[in-house]
């Protein structure tokens, strides 16, 4: 069984790091079972190991933390809900690139339970929604935002780090960053888009959504 944990209140991301790399150890060693942990940050930014210097545009703005993750910057803060993921990849068909096309569905269904259509794009990182409501960009596109952002790290085929849903976060604060390298489009939120979603509706559609994407951890032969 998937262990599900939901901290109240802002988790220190240095506690977060410290606490995802210790269960991961002890997945890997059979210590403890796999595990979801829900939080939410203080307002912060997270470099993962592809990001520019140039895309952190406030430096001084808000604490930034280099993230052994994947992927570029990100923020973090209060009303977004990070879903931290520690999951035994190897028992589950040692295939990185299938994992996080389940996370991607994972987020997908869960916004589906509110009636969002979230959709991948390629080349795009993380889980985008159309704004027909919006002018279109300058290549003439509908305009899009980004409601959902995804990095992993694997160690001894145990995931860690996870998913981020902006439930009701401050929109401004992602503005010192070039969220995942991407100028063109923007960014957006469940309350945003005219929802009156709460984290605790979210948290129900994530753990109602979570079997039917990932099911039970296969049996020992």
């Amino acid at each position: 069984m998937v262990e599900w944990i939901v901290s109240e209140g802002l988790t220190d991301y240095d506690d977060a790091v410290a606490f995802m790399e210790d269960r991961a150890a002890r997945i890997a060693a059979g210590e403890a079972g796999e595990c979801i942990w829900l939080v939410e940050h203080p307002p912060l930014y997270t470099a993962g190991t592809s990001a520019k210097r140039e895309d952190l545009t406030d430096p001084d703005r808000f604490p930034v933390y280099d993230s052994k993750r994947g992927g570029q910057y990100t923020y973090h803060g209060p009303g977004q809900r990070v879903a931290y993921v520690m999951l035994d990849v190897g028992k589950r068909g040692h295939d990185v690139r299938r994992f996080v096309q389940q996370l991607e569905e994972w987020v997908i269904a869960t916004l589906d339970e509110f009636n969002i259509k979230g959709e991948i794009r390629d080349g795009r990182v993380g889980v985008w929604v159309e704004r027909n409501d919006k002018p279109l960009t300058v290549s003439g596109a509908v305009a899009e935002d980004k409601i959902a952002a995804i990095g992993i790290r694997l160690r001894k085929w145990i995931s860690f780090h996870g998913v981020s849903i902006n439930v009701d976060p401050e929109l401004e604060h992602f503005s010192g960053i070039v969220p995942c390298g991407i100028t063109e489009h923007g960014v957006t939120s469940l309350v945003d888009l005219g929802l009156p979603v709460t984290m605790e509706d979210l948290d129900v559609a994530l753990r109602r959504r979570f079997d039917e994407v990932f099911g039970e951890l296969p049996a020992e032969a």
